[in-house]
């Protein structure tokens, strides 16, 4: 720096546009009221007919975030908003868009936008009441909502509990990862706890516990539409990956019971005990719920913890007409929801319910500045420590669209699924892939050339033609998302109308009320658009050469 840089007159100055950063003086309340106003119109105006604008290829975005090198002085608000518009913001994916149906992020409420501001202004760390004050009563009484939405205790048992600073009825997370990892972290130290003169697995470690149950090692069962979480859940727990079993699934892609019971007697031959069964209700692939009561009985009988990851499907609840497919939710030790998802919150709120307000109590921690023994804080039950007052945002939408509100969200989406699964059977070159039990569906293209193929030709040719169509999918969507006007996901999944073969497949979400049946058919109509050229392109070729 130079020494102009170094001088007390540069330093005064550099401190006095640090105090205008961190304390608004009144003279410039009208400057900050324009910059908003601006800044929402640029909002409202970027990507408003498109998913994303235009296609520039990741390698070519990165280079406007190259370098590393910091700015000596500080710059004006009004620059960087300018940099955020054009790089950032110009170049965001609008999630809100009604033609973006292929992710499990959808449009905001318009009230949660002013009331983000006031969260973010008061800056709230719930760790601690010390930092959080009326946000952390509050936040329990939104985990004892939800608490009730999935088990219905009377209301004896939420007055006893809901305010309860010794237990806790669940934790609010950053999302649903860090809720299933807490729903089994509390399992494993349960299920592996405190037994005559062994201290339990949270001190003396798993090895340890292992020997002191008789056990060669433990596991946690889940279908194959387990979430790639219980993968990092193993791992973080001390388990290791070869400890997520995965138990096979029916045809609608639910766990198959005799399956689960078959894995559980192989692996007590084996001296493996099973910690934890994980139930799903709402596939993150497919929208596809387990038999939870079926998978209850199980867990009951051999006395495993039960978990359902709801992260999905759980608002499901508030629905009188579809309630019935999480029917057995209400016997899980634990349950995982996402307020992001379908709760129509900003991301970064997930929560972990427990029925036994006990059950936190094994993994609770402390320290002598925050979290103190005996304390109100909710930070001695979470595995993070430092979060925002995300429950503020979850209690607003509770309250503001209300059980029956999420009741027709709900039922509109579900609803919806089923008409585009209609619209998809009406066609002559596209298949739906896996029917949708709630608001998720997959389908793929299957142009008249293929269909013959998969219809008359011998299972080779079937096979061949199904690689064939994978990859036409796979670069359909590529082509989709290329030019952004609409988004759709894809997935790989077995199918079990082609012996469990794994098809590519487009991957559909209808969570968003204000994604239309045009914009459903404008979706297929433009897949069609796709599809024939590439087929005219080369797949036909290939094709032809299989059928011959």
């Amino acid at each position: 720096m130079s020494e102009q840089g170094n001088s007390p007159k540069h330093a005064e100055a550099t401190l006095e546009t640090m105090r205008r950063v961190f304390t608004l003086p009144e003279n410039e309340r009208s400057t900050l009221s324009r910059l908003d106003r601006e800044i929402s119109e640029n909002l409202l105006g970027f990507l408003k007919d498109r998913v994303v604008t235009g296609d520039i290829a990741p390698a070519n975005l990165e280079r406007d975030f190259q370098s590393t090198e910091l700015p000596e002085h500080p710059l004006f608000v009004s620059e960087q908003v300018e940099f955020l518009l054009n790089k950032v913001v110009a170049q965001s994916v609008r999630t809100a868009s009604p033609s973006f149906v292929g992710h499990m992020t959808s449009a905001l409420p318009y009230f949660m936008f002013p009331l983000a501001k006031i969260m973010m202004t008061l800056n709230q760390n719930v760790v601690k009441i010390e930092t959080s004050k009326a946000f952390t009563p509050l936040e329990r009484q939104v985990i004892g909502i939800l608490h009730r939405l999935i088990y219905e205790f009377d209301e004896t048992f939420y007055d006893k509990w809901t305010q309860s600073f010794q237990q806790s009825l669940g934790v609010f997370c950053s999302g649903g990862t860090i809720a299933n990892v807490t729903g089994l972290w509390a399992a494993r130290n349960t299920v592996l706890g405190p037994r005559g003169d062994f201290p339990g697995v949270q001190r003396a470690g798993i090895a340890a516990a292992l020997r002191h149950y008789g056990l060669d090692d433990i596991a946690i069962l889940v279908s194959r539409r387990g979430h790639y979480s219980l993968r990092k859940t193993t791992d973080v727990l001390g388990l290791g990956h070869d400890q997520l079993h995965v138990v096979d699934i029916n045809a609608k892609h639910q766990i198959d019971i005799n399956a689960l019971r078959q894995k559980i007697a192989d692996l007590r031959r084996q001296r493996i005990g099973v910690m934890a069964i994980v139930g799903i209700a709402g596939a993150t692939e497919t929208g596809s719920v387990d038999p939870l009561d079926a998978m209850a009985d199980v867990a009951q009988e051999i006395g495993a913890h039960f978990h359902v990851d709801a992260a999905w499907g759980g608002p499901t609840l508030f629905s009188s007409r579809y309630k019935h497919l999480l029917k057995g939710i209400e016997r899980a030790d634990s349950v995982t929801i996402d307020a992001h998802k379908q709760l129509y919150v900003p991301v970064g709120a997930g929560m972990v319910l427990f029925k036994n307000p006990e059950a936190l109590c094994s993994i609770e921690h402390h320290a002598n500045y925050i979290i103190r023994q005996g304390s109100r804080d909710i930070g001695k039950h979470t595995l993070e420590g430092t979060r925002p007052g995300m429950a503020m945002l979850v209690h607003s939408a509770l309250h503001i669209i209300g059980k029956k509100g999420y009741e027709l969200l709900i039922d509109l989406g579900i609803g919806k699924a089923g008409q585009f699964a209609k619209m998809i059977k009406a066609t002559s070159d596209f298949e739906v892939v896996t029917e949708p039990q709630t608001n998720i569906l997959t389908y793929r293209y299957v142009p008249a050339e293929a269909r013959r193929i998969l219809e008359s030709g011998t299972d080779a040719a079937k096979a061949e033609a199904n690689e064939i169509l994978s990859e036409l999918t796979e670069s359909i969507q590529k082509e989709q998302r290329t030019a952004g006007k609409t988004f759709v996901s894809r997935t790989r999944l077995e199918s079990a109308r082609y012996g469990g073969k794994l098809l590519t497949v487009f991957r559909v979400v209808l969570a968003n009320p204000l994604t239309t049946r045009q914009i459903l058919s404008d979706i297929l109509e433009e897949q069609r658009g796709y599809g024939e050229k590439l087929i005219h392109d080369g797949f036909l070729t290939r094709l032809a050469a299989i059928a011959t």
